[in-house]
């Protein structure tokens, strides 16, 4: 190596540049896949007999070569280049080297092919996760990188057979590179196809007990009715917030005009024959007041819907009943519970139809709450302007 104070000083600005600017959402092309990519190309660089210039140029390329993604995903190579050649020519680094490096980090790119050595040995670097032990748990970090940044979603199955045609179709291109990791890529291709095996076995199982065994919902049945139920709660749980706000206003209102009523040593206790204009909008708030309360109450009051069940007959429909609902099932006795939600579970109409019922139901009460809340809300809005209008027209008389 010609210049190994250069070579760490671009070890600590990749590290520091990963450290600062790259997506902690990168589990793949991190700093721990780049520092292994720099031990590799340097190990097949010596094991070639490169001289210290090449050697040299080969390693920097390394350390550069996954910069790129710290402002872009696709085309990140070009990203790479630019950043690299900024940072060597900085340090005063020779123009025709700094063209090799910028050829060794384009070849890195899916669909360049390597024309030089160090080009070849940077690729071969870059790939040699396939020829290592750790290649299926290095995979699985691509893989859920690929569904962050690219939108790339594989089932198990489907990435089974992506990455045995992606090993069957790989070939390393140096002779270094072919010595040290054909054994182990070889092995790798083989764990590939027992894993492939085994994926087929478990989707041709899963296919042949799909109608008949527990019911399998897809992702998005399952987010649909989550979201659902989670919507009507929290609708329900604004309704009843608004009713007990409702009833706390309307109660204070009451208690304050009853106690000015009643009080002997208040204007309206010891005068109150002197002003007989006041009962009248007096009388509208007191009115107000108690029917804005009696419907908010009635909103807040809890209900139960709940079916008609025949106890009479020996195996409960439930495709009829909806036993996901305690209105429902308290009915039943726990031998015919257990069976119907067995039933339940095997049959996956019989699922969707309980789950479906129930919203449906839920929606019904949520309904008729808002509809009641609406007509508190209405009466006190009405009520308040016209006692407001018969005061002032109870003091403009007086």
């Amino acid at each position: 190596m010609e210049d190994p104070k250069l070579i760490k000083q671009a070890s600590e600005f990749v590290f520091n540049l990963f450290k600062e600017k790259l997506s902690k959402k990168l589990v793949y092309h991190n700093f721990r896949h780049t520092l292994e990519v720099v031990a590799v190309a340097e190990e097949l660089g010596q094991n070639s007999g490169l001289a210290p210039d090449q050697l040299q140029d080969l390693v920097l390329a390394a350390w550069f070569h996954d910069t790129g993604y710290v402002d872009a995903y696709e085309g990140h190579e070009a990203e790479s280049i630019k950043i690299a050649t900024e940072w060597l020519a900085r340090h005063d680094y020779p123009t025709e080297r700094l063209e090799r490096i910028e050829g060794c980090i384009k070849a890195t790119k899916h669909d360049v092919a390597p024309e030089t050595l160090l080009q070849e040995l940077l690729v071969d670097a870059d790939l040699s996760n396939i020829g290592k032990s750790t290649f299926s748990a290095t995979a699985e970090l691509l893989r859920v990188e690929w569904e962050i940044f690219q939108d790339k979603f594989f089932t198990d199955s489907e990435w089974a057979h992506f990455q045995m045609d992606f090993l069957l179709s790989t070939t390393f291109h140096s002779n270094q590179a072919q010595r040290m990791f054909a054994a182990q890529l070889g092995l790798n291709i083989q764990e590939q196809r027992e894993r492939l095996s085994k994926e087929e076995k478990k989707k041709k199982k899963s296919e042949k007990k799909h109608r008949e065994t527990l019911a399998q919902p897809k992702r998005g049945i399952e987010t649909m009715f989550r979201n659902t139920y989670r919507t009507h709660l929290n609708l329900s749980a604004i309704a009843d917030n608004k009713a007990n706000m409702m009833i706390s206003l309307n109660a204070i209102i009451l208690s304050v005009v009853i106690t000015y009523l009643s009080a002997k040593s208040s204007i309206i206790g010891t005068d109150f024959t002197q002003h007989r204009t006041l009962i009248v909008p007096i009388g509208m708030l007191l009115l107000t007041t108690l029917g804005s309360v009696v419907f908010a109450i009635i909103s807040a009051q809890p209900e139960v819907t709940s079916f008609s069940i025949n106890r009479k007959k020996k195996k409960i429909n439930t495709r009829n009943v909806n036993l996901l609902f305690f209105g429902n099932f308290t009915h039943l006795p726990l031998e015919d519970f257990q069976k119907g939600m067995h039933e339940i579970m095997r049959d996956k109409k019989s699922l969707y139809n309980n789950m479906i019922t129930d919203i449906y139901y839920l929606g019904d009460v949520l309904s008729r709450k808002y509809k009641i809340l609406r007509i508190s809300y209405t009466i006190f809005m009405v009520g308040l302007v016209l006692t407001v209008v018969g005061f002032a027209i109870a003091i403009a008389s007086y």
